[in-house]
């Protein structure tokens, strides 16, 4: 599975479960760790743990398997790491309090529906 499979995948994923505010950032040129993190939100604890749980379901469908999974237990940010691609899912009010998005600004975005962006299909 490449980088925009993997992108797709936990995309769609999140999308199905109706994850808010959905962000992709391609990091490759400021973090030497993953290649893209993906970062969403919702507002309870129940549903983060379902988008989890989701996009878990169907990378193994891929015969992927997270590296490491963090925050399942509370739900409140759920880290998913896949290597190349990093999953945040966030309870809303973590999301706001944390503010990934304002830490990496220097990654370049390449998913923003309130931004009107997709560049997935450049992604290589």
């Amino acid at each position: 599975m490449n980088n925009k499979e993997e992108c797709f995948v936990a995309l769609q994923a999140a999308e199905e479960k109706k994850a808010r505010d959905i962000v992709i950032f391609d990091l490759r040129e400021v973090f030497p760790v993953a290649d893209f993190w993906l970062i969403c939100s919702a507002p309870t604890t129940i549903q983060t743990k379902t988008i989890s749980d989701t996009i878990q379901m169907k990378f193994k469908e891929w015969s992927v398997l997270p590296y490491h999974v963090e925050g399942e237990e509370t739900g409140e940010w759920i880290l998913i790491d896949y290597g190349d691609l990093i999953i945040h899912i966030f309870r809303e009010e973590e999301r706001i309090f944390y503010q990934l998005e304002k830490l990496w600004r220097n990654a370049r975005l390449v998913y923003s529906p309130k931004q009107d962006l997709n560049v997935l299909d450049e992604i290589h």
